[in-house]
């Protein structure tokens, strides 16, 4: 019978010793379970952060997925919660990376769990915002499925997040104290004077999300702007842009995958923030479209996340699972061999690694202060995902794990128009 009346923690207790006994630093943070019962961390140091664990249902979750998704499952449900700073716990659980547990350990787990009632028949539902998608991966089909489940969500939502500007992208920050609108315009412009853009010109925006690059590009370059996007929400969204600023006559929106655009040569082609969705498997073909769409002589300019040292796809990773499915991140010798593979001419490389930093917790700080009206447009489970992944994401910059470069370079058979030399260096 005592073993009946024995609190969570209790019964919890022994498996997080032999944890904290293997961990490569002292747990930092406190759990508190469904009926108030407490593990503290080891050692006479208070926790920073405590995790509340709200209901068995999450322990059921991570039994049956013991990795990001059942972790991820249980925090979207709201079955898991953190009391203190979201970025400090993520800083303090990733010190328990790399725990490995033994036979007896998970015999152990599962006994506890079952006298907890957490061990069940049936599995808790899964979160109704997890991705779900089917066909060849990479296929025209499931890179629209894929896309859509991320930016089909609502544009009121993303307004809340990303401001007036509607950019999903790395600002460009004078100094870190700068306003994110600003910042914005100020990447818009760099992204056009990198491509040395001219009246006339026809440009062509790969993943033009809400329309901010193709309407900054025709207002104040005066080119001939086709956009691409596969989510007809934001197609509509930046029409009605165009529309506003007086240049729809300038500005063509379609829906499309950058595979279905024939109707080249453009005198200077954009892809900003829309490479992590081709794919490595995809990456040459997408190379060499870009490359057959630009004239001889024309300009490319790609923007993407990268990573130092790829990992490979990992469907059983948060990111891949609930925020940006089939999504890979190449190193960028790999994204500037394949340019160089397709017959482009790589012209000057930058990294803004610092800058997407800044961006995140800009739109992390717009996500709280617009946090009730951000559930209401598209529900809790997408609000803490994105609050979430967003401060991640921070983390992660911040760490050099991964970067964002703008490559520049230039299809051959004609004089490019670059300088001589980089202006104010």
């Amino acid at each position: 019978m005592a073993s009946e009346r024995a609190s969570a923690a209790e019964i919890l207790a022994p498996l997080a010793e032999r944890i904290d006994a293997r961990a490569a630093e002292t747990r930092r943070f406190a759990i508190r379970f469904w009926d108030g019962s407490e593990l503290p961390p080891p050692g006479a140091n208070g926790a920073a952060v405590t995790l509340v664990v709200r209901s068995p249902a999450a322990l059921a979750r991570v039994l049956r997925e013991p990795n990001e998704v059942g972790l991820g499952r249980a925090w979207i449900s709201g079955e898991l919660a953190v009391e203190g700073d979201l970025e400090q716990a993520l800083a303090a659980g990733e010190a328990m990376r790399g725990v490995s547990l033994g036979v007896k350990d998970k015999l152990a787990a599962l006994a506890a769990a079952r006298r907890l009632g957490a061990v069940r028949l049936r599995a808790p539902a899964r979160p109704t915002s997890e991705a779900r998608l089917s066909g060849s991966r990479h296929s025209l089909q499931r890179d629209r499925a894929a896309v859509r489940h991320h930016y089909d969500v609502s544009n009121r939502f993303f307004r809340i997040v990303l401001g007036p500007t509607m950019v999903y992208s790395c600002a460009y920050f004078a100094d870190p104290g700068e306003e994110l609108e600003s910042a914005q315009e100020r990447k818009l412009d760099v992204v056009c004077r990198k491509l040395r853009l001219e009246p006339g010109e026809r440009f062509l925006d790969v993943g033009c999300g809400w329309g901010a690059l193709v309407v900054h590009a025709a207002t104040r370059y005066g080119v001939q702007a086709v956009g691409i996007t596969v989510s007809e929400p934001q197609a509509e969204y930046a029409r009605q842009r165009a529309a506003e600023a007086g240049v729809a006559d300038r500005c063509e929106i379609r829906v499309a995958d950058y595979r279905e655009v024939a109707d080249g040569p453009f005198d200077k082609i954009a892809s900003v923030g829309m490479v992590e969705h081709v794919g490595a498997a995809m990456l040459g073909d997408y190379a060499r479209t870009l490359r057959e769409r630009l004239r001889p002589g024309g300009l490319l300019l790609n923007h993407g996340i990268t990573r130092a040292r790829p990992r490979g796809l990992n469907d059983k990773s948060f990111i891949a699972r609930f925020v940006f499915p089939d999504g890979e991140l190449e190193s960028l010798g790999t994204t500037v061999r394949t340019f160089e593979l397709a017959g482009l001419e790589v012209r000057d490389v930058e990294s803004l690694r610092e800058h997407y930093a800044l961006t995140l917790r800009r739109w992390l700080a717009n996500l709280a202060a617009g946090r009730e009206a951000a559930i209401a447009e598209a529900g809790e489970e997408r609000e803490r995902i994105w609050r979430l992944y967003m401060t991640g994401a921070a983390r992660t910059f911040d760490s050099v794990e991964i970067s964002v470069h703008q490559v520049l370079a230039a299809a051959p058979g004609a004089t490019h128009q670059l300088p001589l030399a980089r202006a104010g260096v």
